[in-house]
């Protein structure tokens, strides 16, 4: 399975998912259809497939024109989001299975950002490959989404899920927000050797306009400090010793930042 990262809207990112064999091709998060398209175009492939994470505009946005051009694909999407989600088909609960060509992902259910959110996670297939993570706007890389329709705890059981999963999982997030997040980041957790370490990296790659999606899993465990209300640093910043506590005061300052 080929994964080709499109670019949309101002700083959306769009996933193509492509397998060569049966040149057939699946989406994820479609903010907008003509990149699709063009790509599509391009690998004279068929899309089968809409993968959506959540129900906000700039992840659905282009559900419409690849149903009307592409009338048999499925359109899939988390069960709450009923209603939200356009042309939706399939409503996935937590543990679900879905299938693209050779490929089975697990739903995750992951809310917070949104009350319907959910990820996508394709499990390696060999020991020297890496997992594959769609997670929408629950984790970005160095940050995580805001909480429009959850809770901190809520988010916190999300993230804890997708913490857990594999180091070597590549997060591929909807947003190049990466520079920011990281200078946020900064603030909280300064004397993080590995964060300004990163950070240095994605400096230099912003300056040469790479892209910093995907990230690794275990550079987020070690860097984000949204995956890190239990360390002793992140407490201390927040001036709390509870875990919830500290990622909402952390959520909050980033809020204002």
């Amino acid at each position: 399975m080929q994964i080709i990262r499109l670019e949309a809207l101002s700083d959306n990112y769009i996933f193509l998912l492509h397998d060569h064999q049966q040149n057939i091709a699946a989406v994820v998060d479609p903010a907008e259809a003509e990149p699709v398209c063009q790509q599509l175009a391009q690998l004279q492939a068929e899309l089968v497939a809409v993968f959506n994470t959540h129900h906000h505009h700039d992840h659905i946005g282009g559900n419409q024109q690849l149903m009307e051009k592409f009338p048999q694909l499925t359109v899939y999407g988390g069960a709450a989001d009923r209603g939200r989600i356009p042309g939706q088909q399939v409503f996935l609960e937590a543990g679900d299975r879905v299938q693209f060509a050779d490929r089975v992902a697990e739903v995750i259910f992951v809310p917070g950002h949104t009350r319907a959110h959910i990820a996508y996670y394709f499990p390696p297939q060999t020991a020297d490959e890496p997992g594959e993570l769609f997670c929408g706007d629950t984790l970005f890389a160095g940050g995580c989404g805001r909480l429009f329709e959850g809770t901190p705890a809520q988010m916190v059981e999300s993230l804890s899920k997708l913490r857990s999963l594999p180091d070597n999982t590549r997060v591929w997030c909807a947003h190049e927000y990466t520079l920011k997040n990281l200078q946020f980041a900064l603030t909280v957790d300064g004397n993080n050797t590995e964060l300004q370490k990163r950070s240095n990296e994605v400096k230099a790659q912003r300056s040469r306009k790479e892209p910093t999606v995907p990230s690794l899993l275990g550079i987020e465990k070690l860097t984000n400090p949204f995956l890190r209300w239990e360390q002793p640093a992140l407490q201390l910043a927040a001036n709390s010793s509870d875990p919830i506590q500290t990622f909402a005061r952390i959520r909050g300052m980033k809020d204002m930042f």
